[in-house]
């Protein structure tokens, strides 16, 4: 959606679920000698920063990052969570003020004979993000429709690959088009890793969102989810969000179990805040 900048939400609550999860799962494929193919269906500018612009205007990020990385989250930060945080730390060392949105996290990990494919619609966010990969020779960056670029570049040739997709969810049609995205990208590349961004909100098209998901396939799949607030019926706010996981790496149940408990306690706006796992094989 032309309107939707990710900007204004960098560094919340659901930017932290999401890259906690890209990084353990980018982590542990890149561990393997054979090439990776990394797809970013809604890939945003690459990177963000929180003192000025979008980032600044309502600040999401400091009950997100900013409570990630405050001195009160230190002492129980399991390290599936500390690894995550140093990346973090280490790259806005390298870029001052800037937080790392999924493009650069996939930059930052990925190998020279990785290859990424970043899709981003919005012109100006667009123009940042080729700006900011023009150097890069692993990444090709499309500036088209990212449900429908999934058709063009899967399979990928080396057979390995990881798919994020992260819509903005403010049309009702998306949440249509993910599942069919996702249907239609297995039936291409079924042993890939997809990765699905999801908002917890009160729309009965989201609360249905994960089970017409989770009916796609019988492939193995991870599901977690961090709440950060209470919602009611009618409720128009975000209480939270889940990333639903096709073939997720072994490793990453254990990094998320021990994970997403601290989350909820650090990120949590009230009592009802929680998180939580759930693997269906």
């Amino acid at each position: 959606m032309l309107g939707y900048r990710h900007a204004f939400h960098a560094g919340n609550h659901g930017d932290i679920l999401k890259h906690l999860v890209l990084y353990h799962c980018l982590r542990y494929m890149t561990r393997k000698p054979k090439s990776l193919q990394y797809v970013d269906t809604h890939a945003g500018s690459g990177s963000y920063r929180l003192d000025e612009g979008f980032a600044a205007k309502n600040r999401e990020w400091e009950t997100g990052f900013g409570r990630l990385s405050g001195e009160n989250a230190e002492g129980s930060m399991p390290n599936s969570v500390r690894e995550y945080l140093d990346f973090v730390l280490d790259y806005r060392r390298g870029h001052p003020g800037e937080f790392p949105g999924s493009p650069a996290i996939a930059a930052s990990i990925l190998r020279p004979k990785d290859r990424l494919i970043l899709d981003e619609l919005h012109p100006s966010d667009l123009e940042e993000l080729r700006a900011r990969f023009s150097a890069d020779p692993r990444a090709q960056v499309r500036g088209s429709d990212g449900f429908a670029v999934l058709r063009a570049v899967l399979p990928p040739p080396y057979r390995r690959g990881l798919v994020l997709m992260d819509p903005p969810y403010e049309l009702a049609s998306e949440y249509d088009r993910v599942p069919d995205s996702l249907e239609d990208a297995l039936r291409r590349f079924e042993t890939g890793t997809f990765l699905v961004w999801y908002p917890l909100l009160e729309r009965p098209e989201a609360r249905s969102l994960k089970a017409r998901l989770s009916a796609l396939t019988d492939r193995p799949k991870l599901i977690a989810e961090l709440r950060i607030r209470r919602t009611l019926p009618g409720d128009r706010g975000l209480g939270g969000s889940g990333m639903f996981v096709v073939n997720p790496p072994w490793t990453l149940e254990a990094a998320l179990r021990s994970a997403l408990p601290f989350l909820a306690e650090t990120l949590g706006q009230d009592a009802s805040s929680s998180g939580g796992v759930e693997i269906e094989a």
